[in-house]
């Protein structure tokens, strides 16, 4: 494998980043990609551009994007006033999986959220994930929540 490398996102790459959204069962009928983009993708980008610590951290190999994730830092009044990281729809490409890529992506997160005085790290996945749970415990989370959604849409 080669080397792997992490940047931040830029709209240039939300097809490639829409793209790993939908390359899975859960995420196919969630997003619409393809050549050309639904304009809430630019509209969700532009408004995470504006909020400080909110944006998509990127694995690339070989100049391709093969991973992803939403990092946000969320400050708060519980635990003391500890500003928490969430992380969200981590995706690494169906064909890249299985070799350590979505493991280097979260600990580099992870350590991101440490120096930038982050005292959580909370992590979503959707229920039906059940491998994605068994990855996050391996790597140290512990299930502690339950959730809850409500769609307004």
């Amino acid at each position: 494998m080669s080397d792997l490398a992490f940047r931040f996102a830029t709209e240039a790459d939300l097809s490639a980043i829409v793209a790993l959204l939908m390359d899975d069962d859960v995420g196919e009928s969630r997003e619409q990609g393809g050549d050309t983009l639904a304009p809430q993708y630019s509209k969700a980008f532009a408004e995470m551009a504006q909020m400080p610590g909110n944006r998509n951290l990127l694995a690339v190999q070989d100049g391709r994007i093969v991973g992803t994730l939403h990092l946000a830092y969320v400050p708060g009044l519980s635990r003391k006033g500890a500003k928490r990281a969430i992380v969200e729809a981590v995706r690494v490409a169906s064909s890249c999986r299985g070799r350590t890529i979505g493991t280097a992506m979260l600990k580099r997160a992870i350590a991101m959220a440490r120096e930038d005085g982050c005292a959580l790290v909370q992590v979503t996945s959707d229920k039906r994930r059940k491998r994605a749970h068994l990855f996050y415990r391996r790597l140290g989370f512990e299930q502690s929540h339950e959730g809850f959604k409500l769609e307004l849409e």
